[in-house]
């Protein structure tokens, strides 16, 4: 459970006694090498040389758990990393993670038991509802987050110290309308109607639309009808694209429905949420699929490519645009403090007012693996997407 204001106020007393009983050792002298750094969190001091504990929650279990997976493993790496270049400041860097089952109240239990490991920094939760929970909690803490995935509106809106790797839904939603009028006169779009990022992406896709007077046709699902995607397709066969701004388990029964209706020409195009899409696409599929999204791990950039081969080499796998972004977040941090200093005051609130200040600063920007961003004070990350084959 979270500490009370009651137990914080008896916390910093005790740990005021004990500092004074440790230099009452020193001056009888006693050890001055001490026995470890004090914990990081709960507004406590932690002196050079201690860690930065860095939190998370993620759905490492259930049907999103390759999201939250690929976050873990990114910023893990990128973690281990800092740490064998020696740090940031005289610090090492901690990583822990919960499993939230992409779930906001796990994600609020999480927050807590992260508060109580010593947490003073963080990157969120993955996915956006998850996100919107932990980000409440961290703006009553003043905890800084910068989440690698979670696209929502609301979740940068959730305070001051809120903020984002990954581009919003309302950027892929504009971005969508604009590619897909661009190439296609007859549209389709299916979403979900119980899912903030389904929701989010589709309301900016659907008034960009209406702003350009482009009409298309559109069905829906939601959280109690997502197993079987055949009425959908069937109602837009005649579509030559169909817009799915969904997750990639969706993606890929829709995918399917194309292929049992024998619809192969039609374009399935979708978000960041389909990466993960690739591996389980039935071997009958045959429609061209695309997405937009930050990473290529094709790409031919010198960064990219040690990225991907030190993830490799670790993982035995390729990394997706999850785990790119928090790979990229993890190194967002770590460059707030390179520029910033470490404060002496490592608590919660001291972290978070220096990490606001310094990454909405104009002259801070920082070059990652899914690109070059830079923020402002609504929490958004400015970058260039792209548009990835997929299939």
């Amino acid at each position: 459970m979270k500490k009370s204001k009651l137990t914080k106020v008896l916390t910093m007393a005790l740990a005021a006694v004990l500092a004074f009983a440790m230099l009452a050792l020193t001056a009888c002298g006693g050890s001055d090498n001490g026995g470890g750094a004090a914990p990081a969190g709960s507004g406590s001091a932690a002196p050079a040389g201690g860690e930065i504990v860095i939190g998370a929650t993620g759905p490492l279990t259930g049907d999103a758990s390759s999201y939250g997976i690929s976050v873990q493993q990114g910023a893990q790496l990128a973690v281990d990393e800092i740490n064998a270049a020696g740090g940031v400041g005289g610090y090492t860097l901690k990583f822990s993670m919960k499993d939230d089952k992409a779930a906001a109240a796990d994600a609020s239990t999480g927050y807590d038991l992260l508060y109580d490991e010593g947490m003073v920094i963080s990157i969120g939760s993955v996915t956006s509802g998850s996100c919107v929970a932990f980000g409440q909690k961290a703006a009553q803490d003043g905890l800084f987050f910068i989440t690698p995935s979670a696209s929502s509106a609301d979740v940068v809106a959730t305070g001051d110290t809120a903020f984002r790797v990954c581009f919003g839904d309302p950027d892929q939603g504009t971005l969508a309308a604009d590619e897909l009028t661009g190439k296609f006169t007859k549209i389709g779009c299916i979403y979900d109607t119980s899912d903030p990022y389904s929701n989010g992406i589709f309301a900016a896709f659907d008034e960009a639309m209406k702003a350009k007077g482009v009409e298309y046709e559109v069905r829906t699902f939601d959280a109690d009808n997502k197993k079987d995607f055949s009425s959908q397709v069937e109602a837009l066969k005649d579509c030559e694209v169909i817009f799915c701004p969904f997750y990639y388990t969706e993606a890929s029964l829709v995918a399917r429905a194309c292929a049992a209706k024998e619809l192969d020409n039609i374009v399935l195009f979708g978000c960041d949420g389909f990466d993960g899409l690739a591996p389980i696409l039935d071997e009958n599929v045959k429609n061209p699929i695309s997405q937009i999204t930050p990473f290529d791990a094709e790409a031919s950039d010198d960064n990219v490519k040690s990225f991907v081969e030190a993830y490799e080499a670790k993982y035995g796998a390729t990394p997706d645009q999850f785990a790119a972004d928090g790979y990229d977040a993890i190194y967002v941090i770590a460059a707030i403090f390179e520029k910033a200093g470490v404060p002496a005051e490592l608590d919660i609130a001291t972290v978070g007012e220096l990490a606001t200040s310094t990454i909405t600063d104009p002259s801070f920007s920082y070059e990652g693996v899914t690109g070059s961003m830079t923020w402002d004070a609504t929490g958004a990350c400015t970058k260039v997407p792209i548009i990835k084959e997929i299939n």
